[in-house]
Order: structure tokens, then C-alpha cells, then sequence
């Protein structure tokens, strides 16, 4: 059992707000973990990171640090010398020089995966009916619902900056691979996890496990506390 001295904080991707955690949040905070969900303004590359900074700021002890989707290129970016362990959830990792972008169309898409394009006012919106078709196909229509309705859109300006020194370079990782993703390729996911040296747990779960399958994304966060506590990270 952890000592709790670890904190978590967790990292929602683009289309999505810090309600994505609520289902690990919850177990987490059940054994005593203090857990904050830092909200990214999906702004730019340098506002997301500069706000994951200032979550981190406003937590005492060290941390262990959990991003899912592009936000795993943002928890990669921070320097903060209380982050222990990084965590990603069907996250992005690109290395040092690449952008989001580069690593996100390494693979084919799949065939169900949405098109993404800028709107009128040079936002990214995730399509409609793409949520229950490809961001989470394996959640209930309620679920569902509640993920369309609190979709947050993300600008160009977040996936074309060219990444400095990546933090998973420094610190031991862990990698979620989603096998049923059908927004990042697991492919590209595998080549992320295997270039990273995480310890990686691969599962057939969709591109937004901590709502479709988020007892498996605790244990993934539990492991990383409990090696950071036993000194094994």
C-alpha cells in the first residue's frame, strides 16, 4: 500500500476537460492521495505547458504525473523538479524537435477515425458523432453525452510547436497502450512506448480509457507511485 506521500495530477487531452478523470480521481482520493486534474487552456503549446507549471506549483511533495492523448506531449514539456514519474494514457510523446503533429500521423489513421480540420474562428473541433464512433466507441450513450456536451476545442498553435528536451528522457515513464484506439494508431502508440523505455501495459481499451476503462488506468498510476515510493523508479 502507498504511503500517499505522492501527489497526482492529471492532464486532460484536446476535446476534453478535467471531468475526463473523474473515474480515477475518485479511487485515487478514496487511499488518500491528494489528486488535481490541471486544466489546459488548449490555447497554444506554450500556454498549456506554462499552466500545467502553475497546477504544479500549487502542490506540496513529489508527484506523479499523468497525461492522456496530446496532453502527453504537454506533461513531457514541463521541467518541474517535483515530478517523479510520468504516466501516459493513449497519450502523444513526440521527441525533442518534433511536433504533435509529426508523431501523430506517423501511422495510417483509422478507418474510422474522424478528419480533423480548423473551423471558421481557426479552431479544432472534434465532429459530433466522432465521439461515439472513434474518441470513445466502448462508453454508454449517457457517458457519451456528457463528453460531446463539455468538448473543449484545441488550436493549431498546441501541435506545431517543436518540442524541446522531453521530461521522459529524465524521469521513468509508463505507457497505456490502447490496441482499440481509433484517434492515435497503436501502432504509433507501441513505437512511443518502446522509444521511451516505458513500462508499458498493453489492453484492448478505446482512445479514452479513464471514462471506458478506468480501473486499469489506476493501476497503471499505482504502479508508478508505488516504484517511485520503493525508490524502484
Amino acid at each position: 500500500m502507498p504511503s500517499n506521500e505522492m501527489n497526482v495530477v492529471l492532464v486532460h487531452g484536446a476535446f476534453a476537460d478535467g471531468s475526463s478523470w473523474a473515474k480515477v480521481i475518485a479511487p485515487l482520493t478514496a487511499q488518500g492521495f491528494e489528486v488535481v486534474a490541471a486544466p489546459l487552456p488548449l490555447t497554444s503549446f506554450e500556454d498549456d505547458v506554462a499552466a500545467l507549471d502553475r497546477t504544479l506549483e500549487r502542490v506540496a511533495g513529489p508527484v506523479v504525473l499523468a497525461g492522456h492523448a496530446y496532453a502527453g506531449a504537454v506533461i513531457g514539456a514541463t521541467r518541474r523538479e517535483e515530478v517523479k514519474a510520468l504516466v501516459y494514457v493513449a497519450a502523444l510523446a513526440p521527441d525533442e524537435g518534433e511536433t504533435v503533429v509529426d508523431v501523430f500521423y506517423r501511422a495510417e489513421p483509422h478507418a474510422k477515425a474522424p478528419k480533423l480540420a480548423p473551423d471558421d474562428n481557426g479552431l479544432i473541433y472534434l465532429p459530433g458523432e466522432a465521439f461515439a464512433v472513434a474518441f470513445a466507441q466502448n462508453a454508454p450513450a449517457e457517458e457519451l453525452a456528457v463528453l460531446q456536451a463539455v468538448q473543449r476545442p484545441i488550436s493549431p498553435a498546441c501541435i506545431t510547436a517543436r518540442m524541446g528536451r522531453p521530461l521522459w528522457r529524465d524521469r521513468p515513464a509508463w505507457f497505456l497502450v490502447a490496441e482499440e484506439d481509433r484517434i492515435i494508431a497503436s501502432e504509433t502508440q507501441h513505437f512511443m512506448a518502446t522509444r521511451m523505455q516505458a513500462r508499458t501495459r498493453s489492453l484492448p481499451v478505446d482512445h479514452t480509457p479513464m471514462v471506458t476503462a478506468p480501473g486499469v488506468v489506476v493501476e497503471l498510476i499505482l504502479d508508478a507511485v508505488n516504484a517511485c515510493e520503493a525508490g524502484e523508479a
